[in-house]
C-alpha cells in the first residue's frame, strides 16, 4: 500500500482538508541522511507538511520551500516541494540523538528548538518570490505551522503530523499528517466541531500503522463531518538537482574562485544537500566553465 495524499471538504463544503500517509517518503530520507530516530521525526513531519502545501502548486517550475530554524542541535530543516505530492528535504545534523523525552516520546522539540522561527518561501515563476514567516512556538513541528497559518495566512488551522519509529531498530513503523482548514464564510459551529476532533485526530497515525487506508482513517477520525475526497496524489522523496545546476552554482563564484579552485585543488567536488549526490568536476570542466563566468561572480 504506497504513500497517499488526499484533498477535500468537510461539513458540507465548508472547511478543506488535506491529508497523507507518508511511511515510504519517510523512510528514503531516513535513508537517504543516515537520519536518526528522533531527527527522521523532525525531517519527516516537515517534509509532509511540505508535500501538503506543495499540492496547491499549479505549473511544473513552481516550488514551495518550508524552511524551520530552531536554534537546537540538530540544526536547520530545509524541504522543498513540486507540484504533485515530490518532496525533498534534509536537516543539517541527521545522526543527532536525544534521551526520550519525559512524555516517554521522541524529543523532537528539543532537538529542532523553539528560538527561531519558520519561513516558507513559495516561488510561483513570478518576479518575486512570496516569502511568509512567523516564530516557532514550540519545536514539535505541526504546533509551528498551525502557527504560520494563523500568523501569516490568517488562517486558523488544525495541523496533525506524527511519524512511528520501532524503539529498538528505528524502522519507520508509520507517518501520516493533516491540515484542516475553514473557507471563507464557515459557521463558527463547524469549526468548533473539527477541534472537538483534535484529540481524535492524533490517533491518525496510529490507525496507518495498524493497516488502515489513508481515507478509512480519515472517515475513522472524522465520523459524522461530512468527507468528500476531490484529489488524490502520490507523494515521493524526489530530488531533481542535476549536473547542469551544479555547474551553474559553480560559475556563479565568480573568475577568482573558479581560478582558486583550478591551480589548488585542480578539481571540485560538490554534494547535494537533499540527496548526498557527489557531482565531482575535473580540472578541464573547471576550465570550461570559467570561460563562463564573471568577474564579479554572477553568471
Amino acid at each position: 500500500m504506497g504513500d497517499t495524499i488526499l484533498k477535500g471538504m468537510l461539513l458540507d463544503q465548508t472547511m478543506r482538508f488535506t491529508a497523507i500517509s507518508g511511511k515510504e517518503l519517510v523512510r528514503e530520507a531516513q535513508k537517504t541522511h543516515n537520519a536518526s530516530r528522533v531527527c527522521t521525526a523532525a525531517l519527516g513531519r516537515t517534509l509532509m507538511a511540505t508535500a501538503m502545501m506543495g499540492t496547491e502548486l499549479k505549473n511544473e517550475a513552481d516550488r514551495l520551500t518550508a524552511i524551520v530554524k530552531g536554534g537546537g542541535p540538530a540544526g536547520n530543516i530545509v524541504c522543498t516541494a513540486r507540484p504533485g505530492g515530490l518532496v525533498k528535504g534534509y536537516i543539517e545534523n541527521p545522526e543527532l540523538e536525544l534521551p526520550l523525552a519525559p512524555n516517554g516520546k521522541l524529543d523532537v522539540s528539543m532537538a529542532v528548538g523553539w528560538f527561531g522561527d519558520l519561513t516558507v518561501v513559495r516561488d510561483l515563476s513570478m518576479k518575486e518570490p512570496y516569502v511568509g514567516r512567523c516564530a516557532l512556538v514550540s519545536g514539535e513541528i505541526a504546533e509551528d505551522f498551525a502557527q504560520y497559518f494563523t500568523v501569516s495566512e490568517q488562517t486558523p488551522s488544525l495541523v496533525y503530523l506524527g511519524v512511528r519509529l520501532d524503539g529498538a531498530s528505528g524502522n519507520v513503523l508509520s507517518a501520516g499528517g493533516l491540515i484542516v482548514q475553514p473557507l471563507p464564510g464557515c459557521p463558527e459551529e463547524n469549526v468548533s466541531l473539527a477541534m472537538e476532533r483534535a484529540e481524535a485526530i492524533q490517533n491518525l497515525s496510529i490507525l496507518l500503522e495498524k493497516g488502515h487506508t489513508l481515507e478509512g482513517a480519515l472517515r475513522e477520525i472524522l465520523a459524522g463531518l461530512t468527507i468528500e475526497v476531490s484529489d488524490g496524489f502520490a507523494p515521493r522523496f524526489s530530488c531533481d538537482c542535476t549536473r547542469e545546476r551544479l555547474e551553474r552554482v559553480l560559475i556563479s563564484l565568480g573568475k577568482e574562485e573558479l581560478t582558486d579552485l583550478i591551480e589548488t585543488d585542480k578539481g571540485a567536488t560538490l554534494t547535494c544537500h537533499f540527496c548526498n549526490t557527489a557531482y565531482a568536476f575535473g580540472e578541464a570542466e573547471l576550465r570550461a566553465l570559467l570561460l563562463e563566468a564573471r568577474p564579479d561572480g554572477e553568471a
